[in-house]
């Protein structure tokens, strides 16, 4: 024993099997008992046997150093370790590249234990699909920097199948991470999805999995939030911001089935780009695909808004990958049910109006796809159906489509469009079924719709406008609505009547009834006030052409100002009224020039130096949304210290401000005026105002030219370049004259472009038809 014991000593790998042989020596020894481990027993009363000495070995021996000496190292290598899991662990984190990522699998049902993560339908699709990517990318040329992929929720969508969320994430220094994009990665993913050409369908195999191509999208890392609301009393919020870097947000909504989702903007803060960058989306399912956006927000706003889904899913997508400011939504979604847009309605014997019908889910944006029937009825044959749209007109259909819905009104065919006025469609029947359908793309803005009767035997009915769209039974005239395109049903209509808030009234107290009778180019009033301060239909006598221009003569542009900082001419402006003058905000960018203090506006001036007024200024007003980026919204206001006087009238004039939406051609002739250089290489401003005859180009093929070109911005120019407003007449006008009356328009401000008369580089302007509300905010004196 003492032999085995020494033995074991010094093998300590060999411990186990001594243990073993020494259990089984006891077998043996002592048979019939079973083998046991026994507390020797104390003597009692005896005194304790000495124990012999034995000779310890040394501590320090061979065998104790070996062993110290392998902990040591064992404890060296675990810091070790631990200290390069750290190094990792940190690189990774700073260095990792995060896509989410989501496609739908086609095959399999979705079920709620799906929505489990501890489930075992959930686990056994996940796993699934997380060895699926890590295949996809392991063998792709991005190998080498994958790292995993994360399933992070599986739902139920409105194609069938089940949607898939997923993580992937990359590794690699930053400094290549140039390489990494939403194309490059989810191109990978989408190349190894193998379809076949016979079935024609978009479904195809990914190494087994049945994944429908159109539903692969991978974005960028960003919040990702999912909601699933089953209460329809409660208002689930919505909420995020930023204030530096990027913002890419999902918000998932899933309501309880057989119910809808409206969702509720409160406030959105963006940078207004038309959604070249930053934009908020929302799309009638949980898949960001094309097809299925409800509508699309491309700048700021604080008014309320709200939208429907046609079914008990929505995806909010809000993208701003380079914040200069403050970017986020604010807003809220709840549960709904749908509700049934049909009515029956008896209309009274009373020829006014006297109730309402609105959209589905008024004042809610109406979603697509949508259908309404309303059947009126009146007690007599002799009344007819009047309809009183708010902001709406409808119009024969023809061989296009309708794109803000259309209507069938007693088998007769119609589309309708938004209108920044009031109009009455009248239909001369007792019996009236009315049938809308509304657009099958986007939501559109909510309707509301007064109805009541009205004699048909006393109507006074002109056949037509002298235009190409007209009213059915026809326009009527002189009722305060404007019917005819051209509102020629509502010209020369001054009988006098009550002055109510409804009509308008000219300075000799007579009223009558008649929309936008102000500036209209139409003397409505005896005394003509109805056009006093509105004598901007001055036509230019000199028929020279700023780059490309010449020389105009004196008065012939009497809204022409000169803007001078610090004593010396900087930008142009226009004079719109007696203390108002209209401009770009790009003049104004930065925290000097924003200050009115050492600005001065020059007005009536043929040379530079020689103004017929000089006033101070006292307020510059710059749109909240420009972009200094883009140029986009590029407009200020300026209000005058002092107003021009009345006996400086032959002098200087204001220009017309174009109605809202004003429609324009490209091809049409207009001019450009100011002061700025003459050359794209010169450095002096003509000491002479400069004209320019230009025309309008298409919208596409400036938008082909210079890219992003926004709605509210249009090109003027000629293709061979040399005719140009160049540095220097920023802000001045683009005056084009209206043919029906001979008045000037305001329809431009001197923008941006590519150089000065450059070829295919026309110049760009601000489309003042876009700001006409907000100019009214301001100088209201001009309604």
């Amino acid at each position: 024993m003492d032999k085995e014991n020494s033995d074991a000593s010094s093998k300590p790998a060999d411990l186990k099997v001594s243990i073993v042989c020494v259990i089984s020596i006891q077998v043996v020894s002592v048979p019939g008992r079973l083998p046991g481990r026994r507390l020797p027993r104390k003597p009692i009363g005896k005194a304790r046997p000495k124990k012999q000495s034995t000779k310890r070995a040394p501590f320090w021996n061979f065998q104790n150093k070996i062993i110290l000496f392998t902990v040591f190292l064992f404890i060296l290598a675990v810091i070790a370790w631990t200290l390069l899991w750290l190094y990792i662990s940190k690189t990774e984190s700073k260095d990792a590249f995060y896509f989410v990522g989501m496609f739908r699998i086609t095959d399999v049902e979705f079920l709620p234990e799906h929505r489990q993560k501890e489930s075992r339908e959930f686990l056994s699709v996940a796993r699934t699909v997380q060895q699926v990517v890590n295949l996809v990318y392991t063998t792709s040329a991005f190998s080498k920097f994958y790292k995993q992929a994360v399933v992070a929720d599986v739902s139920s969508n409105n194609k069938g199948g089940l949607l898939v969320h997923f993580w992937i994430v990359f590794v690699m220094p930053h400094a290549k991470g140039s390489i990494f994009c939403e194309d490059c990665v989810a191109a990978i993913l989408k190349d190894s999805i193998q379809t076949s050409i016979i079935n024609r369908t978009s479904v195809g195999s990914l190494q087994g999995l049945a994944v429908d191509l159109d539903s692969v999208v991978l974005n960028d890392k960003g919040c990702s939030q999912y909601f699933y609301a089953d209460h329809s009393s409660l208002r689930y919020p919505l909420e995020v911001s930023a204030t530096s870097g990027q913002l890419m947000c999902h918000f998932k909504l899933v309501a309880i089935v057989g119910y809808l989702i409206r969702l509720t903007i409160e406030s959105v803060q963006l940078e207004a780009d038309s959604c070249v960058t930053d934009s908020l989306t929302i799309y009638d399912a949980l898949l960001p695909i094309r097809s299925m956006v409800l509508y699309r927000l491309c700048e700021p706003t604080r008014a309320l808004m709200s939208f429907v889904s046609t079914n008990n899913l929505m995806l909010v997508t809000l993208k701003s990958p380079y914040i200069r400011r403050l970017s986020g939504i604010r807003a809220y979604f709840e549960v709904i049910p749908e509700q049934k847009c049909e009515n029956t309605v008896l209309v009274r014997e009373i020829t006014s109006f006297e109730g309402k019908i609105s959209s589905p889910y008024y004042p809610s944006y109406y979603p697509p796809k949508c259908k309404c029937t309303w059947k009126f009825q009146t007690p007599l044959s002799t009344l007819g159906i009047a309809l009183k749209f708010h902001n709406y007109a409808i119009t024969k259909k023809g061989a296009k489509g309708c794109e803000h819905g259309w209507w069938e009104i007693n088998e007769h065919m119609y589309c309708g469009s938004y209108m920044d006025h009031q109009t009455i469609f009248r239909v001369p029947s007792p019996l009236v079924h009315i049938q809308l359908r509304c657009s099958s793309r986007f939501s559109d803005k909510p309707l509301l719709v007064e109805y009541g009767s009205y004699n048909i035997s006393q109507l006074t009915i002109k056949p037509a406008c002298d235009v190409t769209h007209f009213w059915q039974p026809g326009p009527l005239v002189c009722d305060g609505f404007q019917d005819c395109e051209n509102g020629q049903d509502e010209h020369n209509c001054t009988q006098s009547i009550p002055c109510t808030n409804k009509t308008f009234k000219c300075d000799n107290d007579i009223c009558f009834k008649k929309q936008n009778a102000r500036c209209d180019g139409i003397v409505d009033c005896p005394d003509g006030s109805d056009e006093d301060s509105c004598s901007c239909s001055r036509t230019s006598s000199s028929l020279h052409r700023i780059v490309g221009g010449a020389d105009s003569q004196e008065g012939a542009w009497p809204w022409q100002v000169s803007l001078h900082f610090v004593g010396s001419a900087y930008c142009g402006a226009s004079v719109i009224s007696r203390e108002w003058l209209l401009s770009a905000a790009h003049c104004f960018h930065g925290n000097r020039l924003s200050d009115p203090t050492p600005w001065t506006a020059h007005l009536g001036m043929y040379v530079q130096g020689n103004a017929k007024f000089v006033s101070p200024v006292r307020r510059i007003v710059v749109h909240e949304y420009y972009n200094s980026q883009t140029f986009d919204y590029d407009i200020a206001l300026l209000q005058l210290s002092i107003a021009w006087p009345e006996t400086l009238k032959q002098l200087i004039q204001p220009i017309c401000i174009p109605p809202a939406g004003q429609k324009v051609h490209s091809g049409e002739k207009c001019w450009v005026t100011g002061w700025g250089q003459r050359h794209e290489a010169g450095n002096k401003g003509s000491p002479v105002l400069q004209q320019a005859e230009v025309e309008l180009i298409d919208q596409t093929l400036c938008v082909s030219t210079y890219g992003i070109i926004t709605s509210r911005m249009l090109c003027a120019g000629v293709i061979s370049g040399k005719r140009d407003a160049c540095k220097g007449d920023s802000g001045g006008p683009l005056s084009c004259r209206r043919k029906s009356d001979g008045k000037w328009i305001l329809t431009g401000i001197v923008s941006w472009g590519h150089g000065c008369g450059r070829p295919n580089f026309p110049g760009v302007y601000t489309r003042v038809s876009k700001f006409v509300p907000w100019i009214h905010k301001y100088v209201p004196s001009l309604l």
